[in-house]
């Protein structure tokens, strides 16, 4: 059985349990209206419950809890329910970084403050479903705050999103995504060719790399290496590989394992023969 601690709003209520005398934050429509402290909390299917004993990167879910507006929590906690119908499952503690962040952003828009990311393209396409759940926050800061939201910002909402469905912090997603633009940036300067973002070959490409940089990361080994054929067969797309796996493995601070080169050499020679057949 739950007891009220404190009302944030008609929505959302910080809550004790009596049982186990731990604190939990309850988000659901008009869980909070009307209630006071001591006072029990009946939850419903609907609610969402979220443990306030979190420790997240941002730092403690108690203290990010009372920092934050009730309407950011519930914010991000629409977002992260829309982000389960889509993916099913998904570890909700990431409310708290969120929400925070969320808060943040408003912040900065109010204040005219709005950031840039370069990687915001990469994340659409590394990230894309994500991406498309982070999209919703753009009505609802509107018709909550009436704050406009740009892409950059929905891209990092996306990153947290990517964060709550894969074991893998904002950070790290925010690493990928920019060893990956390093990538196709050294692939486009070392063929002298401007990839086509919108092709097919662009997209395995990129696909590849970033499941390159997450072997890379956990130690992950190819078992089968293409280096021999691809080095006879392709050598200029060997060689680009090879000068590609180097930098991004000193970006990420790790060696990437040399069977790693002729896979991608197979998708650099892919993406680099499709945009010179597109020219002819």
């Amino acid at each position: 059985m739950y007891r009220a601690k404190k009302v944030l709003n008609h929505n959302s209520v910080i809550v004790v349990d009596s049982e186990k005398n731990k604190e939990y934050l309850v988000i659901g429509k008009g869980i909070g209206f009307g209630k006071k402290v001591s006072e029990y909390i009946e939850t419903r299917p609907e609610d969402t419950i979220y443990s306030l004993q979190e420790l997240t990167n941002r730092g403690d879910a108690k203290e990010i809890v009372q920092a934050v507006s009730p309407i950011c929590l519930e914010l991000a906690n629409e977002v992260l329910n829309q982000a389960e119908k889509v993916f099913g499952k998904i570890d909700k503690s990431i409310l708290f970084p969120m929400a925070d962040h969320i808060e943040y952003a408003v912040k900065r828009i109010k204040n005219n403050e709005q950031i840039s990311n370069p990687l915001t393209e990469d994340i659409k396409v590394l990230f894309h479903n994500e991406y498309k759940v982070a999209q919703c926050m753009e009505s609802m800061l509107w018709e909550q705050l009436h704050v406009k939201i740009d892409e950059h910002e929905i891209g990092y909402i996306a990153l947290h999103i990517h964060s709550a469905i894969e074991d893998e912090k904002v950070s790290q997603a925010m690493q990928m995504a920019r060893a990956v633009r390093e990538c196709i940036s050294l692939v486009e300067e070392k063929t002298q060719k401007k990839i086509d973002v919108m092709s097919l070959s662009y997209n395995r490409l990129m696909n590849h790399v970033r499941y390159m940089v997450a072997r890379a990361i956990s130690g992950e080994k190819l078992k089968l290496s293409m280096n021999d054929y691809m080095k006879v067969k392709f050598p200029e797309a060997f060689k680009t590989a090879a000068i590609v796996c180097e930098e991004v493995g000193r970006s990420l601070k790790c060696k990437l394992d040399d069977v790693e080169i002729g896979y991608l050499a197979m998708h650099i020679e892919r993406v680099t023969s499709d945009e010179i057949s597109q020219k002819e």
